[in-house]
């Protein structure tokens, strides 16, 4: 098992920036890739970027590419997504997921809160 914690969070205007973390505890040996998702209200949770913790081979979706960076410190098991040049639409509760074995995510933080104010 792979427990999560999001932090970071928080309220910002637009064009600022934030820098979410997402710390991993338990058997992070064998995290294979982490993601970052966001869902709005009323929305249905979308994809934002991932790592691989093995190489940090990044992918991020189209909506944050050029704002947005995912990297990773292995010695302290966690994961950042820094957002810069934020924008209201990415106003969203933000969660980090932990894929185990290569293919769905199998462990979810609880999330933090991002609004960004126009």
């Amino acid at each position: 098992q792979v427990q999560l914690v999001e932090s970071g969070g928080g309220l910002v205007q637009t064009g600022g920036s934030l820098r979410l973390s997402c710390a991993a505890s338990g058997r992070t040996f064998s995290i294979y890739r982490t993601g970052w998702f966001r869902q709005a209200p009323g929305k249905e949770r979308q994809f934002v970027a991932r790592i691989t913790w093995n190489g940090g081979s990044t992918y991020y979706a189209d909506s944050v590419k050029g704002r947005f960076t995912i990297s990773r410190d292995n010695a302290k098991n966690t994961v950042y997504l820094q957002m810069n040049s934020l924008k209201p639409e990415d106003t969203a509760v933000y969660s980090c997921a932990a894929d185990l074995n290569g293919g769905q995510y199998d462990s979810w933080g609880q999330g933090t809160q991002v609004t960004v104010s126009s």
